[in-house]
């Protein structure tokens, strides 16, 4: 009998990682600036990087990785992150300009984490567990706590060993990605469906439910991140803290709020009606966002911060696994681009707050209602979803 509890383990492990090349860079970026002398407009460059190499890898899944099979797939991802996260700690020094060498190790990692992000859900959905939405949202907590965990870790390790051991550092966090090839490599891997027999992505273009759920993936990635990648920023200004306590106040706690979320829908999902609660999480997150824009007291901003980690938890996992109900037969064609538009709203959500803000005179309050239109148009997503809940399987 397959020992399927070790393909769940490999995929727990795999978004930790994921969370790791997300996360640990950011937390250089001064560093980098400093030392090796990179303006911050190109260090600006590092994130829209890694996010655009992920939008790419989202293409290349849909279209490829059914005929290379997932094994050999997911098992480079594991290589890649390790590759990048070494290639960090050493290329910046060994090629005549720094930033190529950073560029290097982040496009690495970034290919790495776009293949994790795309083939963990269908090889998790794939496995014969009960309770499929309950096990997809535990199985998305795991990059929360891995973003908790990079964010704590690290800044725990410069507090004692000092910045400038931060090349150890990453590859200290490479050994969870080389550790894993073992893992995906030996552990049990089903397919959704049999190569030839999925939807593809023409077919599933064609289908008007499909475009909702891209839609719904759209704003769930854009209400996520436009408050995520703006909490510590929100957290300085509004309560003027500093990076450090900005940091563990802001992303760091709207990351443990997301966890918490996922876990409790991971715990008891089974008692549970996933449109409620993703309903229920969609309105949460409208009040959230009012009070990050609209409140004259700061705290109770930072409390709707935090509190919008919680909201918008279940969004991803949740539009997943409805997908994956409406769509059997979607394969890993459907899972590619609902990841391609979870990343798409990720870089468009952060990209709308910040330019109101400049544009509003640095005023974070204004950038972040403006970004309360996401979580808006994702309720009536659900409403319309909701609707269409009894129609027939494709």
């Amino acid at each position: 009998m397959p020992n399927y509890q070790r393909t769940k383990t490999a995929c727990y492990l795999g978004f930790i990682t994921q969370a790791i090349a997300a996360n640990f860079a950011p937390l250089l970026f001064l560093k980098f600036h400093y030392d090796y002398n990179i303006s911050l407009g190109n260090i600006a460059l590092i994130s829209t990087c890694f996010f655009f190499t992920q939008l790419l890898v989202d293409l290349f899944c849909a279209k490829y990785v059914d005929r290379i099979g997932y094994r050999a797939c997911i098992v480079a991802s594991e290589i890649c992150a390790a590759a990048g996260l070494i290639g960090l700690a050493f290329l910046p020094d060994i090629l005549p300009i720094p930033f190529l060498g950073i560029i290097c190790s982040v496009i690495m990692y970034a290919i790495g984490s776009g293949l994790i992000e795309v083939l963990c859900s269908p090889i998790v959905e794939a496995c014969p567990f009960e309770n499929k939405e309950a096990t997809m949202s535990l199985l998305h907590s795991f990059y929360c706590w891995g973003a908790v965990g990079t964010i704590l870790i690290s800044t725990l390790f410069f507090l004692i060993f000092g910045m400038n051991s931060w090349k150890w550092l990453a590859v200290l966090w490479a050994l969870i990605p080389a550790v894993n090839i073992y893992n995906f490599a030996t552990c049990p891997i089903k397919h959704l469906v049999a190569e030839g027999n999925g939807m593809g992505i023409k077919k599933l273009f064609q289908t008007p439910l499909f475009w909702l759920a891209v839609c719904l993936m759209i704003c769930s990635g854009a209400s996520e991140l436009a408050m995520a990648q703006w909490a510590s920023a929100y957290a300085e200004a509004a309560l003027g803290l500093s990076k450090t306590i900005g940091d563990l106040a802001g992303p760091c706690m709207f990351a443990v709020t997301m966890g918490i979320s996922r876990v409790i829908f991971g715990k008891y999902g089974d008692k549970m009606d996933l449109m409620k609660f993703m309903t229920g999480s969609g309105i949460l997150c409208v009040i959230c966002y009012l009070f990050a824009s609209l409140s004259a007291n700061p705290l109770i901003g930072l409390i709707g911060c935090i509190a919008c980690g919680f909201s918008v938890g279940i969004m991803w996992p949740g539009t997943i696994s409805i997908s994956s109900e409406k769509f059997p037969a979607g394969g890993t064609a459907m899972f590619a681009l609902l990841a391609m538009a979870g990343d798409l709203g990720g870089s468009i959500g952060p990209g709308i707050v910040g330019r109101v803000t400049q544009y509003a005179g640095d005023n974070i309050r204004a950038g972040i209602s403006v970004g309360l239109v996401f979580p808006i148009i994702l309720l009536v997503m659900l409403f319309i979803l909701g609707r269409q809940k009894k129609q027939a399987k494709y």
